[in-house]
């Protein structure tokens, strides 16, 4: 048995599909579905059994197996909305339910791996996995530093396989639950059927117009990425999921207009709510992932944005 949880959302459907696609159905998916549409996102999948997240909480706080036997716990469920202030919410959610599933699993010793986030980083210049270059400038951010602060200190004790993927700027099929939260791709091209026009931020810390960048990944690679570890248990830690390679909004919108072959750029003024709490820049650096020994090929921007508006235009 296989659990999933965020198993209905954008990364964790993903991966669900691809399970199916590997030969795996005996798997338990959890999540919220308070917004009942998520369903869409594994209603064609294979799974064995579906758990709310509260009840899923109860099931592994009183230390109980409801399963015979677990082979391994993806644990992609979390508040990934960035803008939310709310501190005690969001730590709940993205450290203390985290933490105690980590407990629990290293108790049993099931295999983990758990999502992270380049947010860690904030306002960092180098991103490299090291202390000193995590500062986080979001709760987000923090709730995922905090966590991964917490398994640092674990590894040590535990003898199954504990990772924590650090994902940058995932975009693909299956996110359009996420509405506000969901990629630029995907509100460039909602933005591109409404009015022919895209919207980007006017110039922000030190970048020109449209300049800022990100490391955009697709999520066939994050999902692969993800499961490589599961043919590696050998491998343990906290490693980065990107593709290495730093690319402006005004490349990612062109990739948008030339995918649709019409379609302007307008530059909109850098919303204040943003000040201080926007990342400007990132780019994974890859090389602990590499020399564990993962290096499988990413999409390029231009590749990912095409099967992905294939996909979303279909």
């Amino acid at each position: 048995m296989i659990i999933v949880t965020g198993g209905a959302g954008f990364i964790g459907s993903n991966l669900v599909h691809e399970l199916n696609s590997r030969g795996h159905d005996k798997l338990v998916v959890v999540d919220d579905l308070s917004y009942g549409r998520k369903f869409e996102n594994i209603a064609t999948a294979t799974i064995a059994d579906y758990l709310d997240v509260e009840e899923f909480r109860a099931w592994f706080s009183a230390d109980r197996d409801l399963f015979e036997k677990i082979e391994r716990v993806y644990h992609l469920g979390a508040c990934s909305t960035t803008t939310e202030w709310n501190g005690r919410m969001m730590l709940d959610l993205n450290y203390t339910y985290s933490r105690d599933l980590i407990c629990y699993c290293a108790k049993r010793e099931i295999p983990i791996a758990y999502a992270s986030s380049a947010a860690v980083y904030g306002g960092a210049t180098a991103f490299e996995e090291s202390a000193a270059n995590e500062k986080p400038i979001n709760v987000y951010g923090y709730s995922k530093l905090l966590l991964d602060r917490y398994v640092r200190r674990l590894r040590s004790k535990i003898r199954s396989q504990i990772i924590g993927l650090r994902y940058f700027n995932v975009y693909g099929p299956r996110e359009q639950h996420k509405e506000e939260m969901a990629s630029v791709t995907y509100h460039l091209n909602q933005q591109l059927l409404e009015s022919g026009t895209v919207r980007l931020f006017k110039g922000s810390g030190g970048f020109a117009a449209g300049e800022q960048c990100r490391d955009f990944i697709y999520v066939d690679d994050a999902v692969n990425t993800t499961l490589w570890f599961a043919d590696n248990p050998h491998v343990s830690g906290i490693f980065n999921c990107g593709t290495g390679r730093a690319e402006s909004f005004n490349q990612l919108a062109a990739a948008v207009l030339d995918w649709h072959g019409r379609g302007t750029i307008e530059y909109i003024e850098f919303p204040d709510a943003l000040c201080g709490v926007y990342q400007n820049f990132t780019e994974a650096n890859m090389e602990a992932l590499h020399a564990a020994g993962c290096k499988l090929e990413s999409h390029s921007l231009s590749a990912g944005v095409n099967r992905y508006l294939e996909w979303l235009n279909a």
